[in-house]
């Protein structure tokens, strides 16, 4: 009997998590036993026809029974599960995984031209801050601290978004919709487990927030994925009260590891007042020259 292979079993679990997800309708089906279905989501075999492939050949895929999908497979199977393209990329990624690397990965150094840049953010009022792998916080600058939290004060261990959302009992004072960001969160962790399966530390996280968290523990179980590029944070800060932030995703050319976020506010609107203030004080409660702060050590 075929058993399911180790290299196989993320996609096989993506898989499942996809297809329980889309409804018939969703699907564009038009099945007159809807009502009667013990599940939501699609049948194996709707889910083979729609995207071509035979019913046993899905099977196996979703069972972790076979190692190999074509590039064309793959497609069909993200345009038949709605798929968007940081799903269809992460899809791609787990049908084709890398080589267990043997040494321990470089840690990740920001570049100097990025240290410059969040200067010039502090000066625009605009915070910034760098994530790295597994989402660790490798910089920001001193108006990102202050909105969010110092990464600076925190454990070389603590220097990490997810453990902030999920652990840390401000920030679900701090994000006035704390559900959609951890959910995101934890997508955004998964997406980085199937670019790094081999890494012990991503494992060692989620690990430890699985034990601590059990929102972190259903989130992560939903297999989802997420890629963010541009859009609005909502905050309720203890000394400036509400505000909402547009922000943009940018990644340093030197490491594509590495995302650049940056935010702002629409100008004249009361959530710029709230982030001018909020840097009027920063620079009053700031103890040192500078303008960005960095963690004290590198990020493995």
């Amino acid at each position: 009997m075929d058993r399911e292979h180790p290299t196989s079993a993320p996609m096989a679990e993506f898989l499942r998590a996809a297809r329980s997800r889309l409804t018939p309708r969703e699907a564009g089906l038009d099945d007159p036993g809807l009502g009667r279905r013990r599940v939501s989501g699609l049948r194996r075999e709707e889910l083979a026809r729609l995207a071509g492939v035979s019913v046993d050949y899905y099977t196996r895929l979703e069972q972790g029974r076979s190692r190999s999908a074509s590039a064309e497979v793959l497609d069909a199977l993200a345009t038949a599960l709605h798929l968007d393209d940081a799903e269809r990329s992460h899809l791609h990624t787990l049908a084709r995984p890398r080589p267990v690397r043997r040494r321990r990965p470089r840690p990740q150094r920001v570049h100097p031209a990025t240290w410059d840049l969040l200067d010039a953010l502090q000066q625009a009022c605009r915070p910034g801050f760098v994530l790295g792998r597994r989402l660790d916080v490798l910089a920001h600058n001193q108006l990102a601290g202050r909105l969010i939290t110092d990464f600076r004060t925190l454990t070389a261990a603590e220097r990490n978004q997810a453990r902030f959302v999920f652990l840390d009992p401000h920030a679900r004072e701090l994000y006035r919709d704390w559900t959609r960001v951890a959910a995101d969160t934890a997508a955004m962790l998964r997406l980085d487990a199937g670019r790094h399966p081999d890494d012990p530390t991503l494992g060692a996280l989620v690990g430890d927030l699985s034990i601590h968290s059990e929102e972190f523990r259903r989130f992560w179980s939903d297999n989802k994925v997420h890629r963010r590029t541009t859009g609005t944070k909502d905050y309720h800060h203890p000394l400036v009260g509400d505000l909402t932030v547009t922000y943009q995703a940018l990644t340093p050319a030197d490491d594509p590891d590495q995302i650049l976020f940056v935010y702002g506010t629409e100008p004249g609107s009361p959530s710029e007042t709230s982030l001018r203030l909020l840097a009027q004080w920063s620079r009053a409660a700031a103890d040192t020259g500078g303008v960005t702060a960095q963690a004290p050590g590198a990020h493995d």
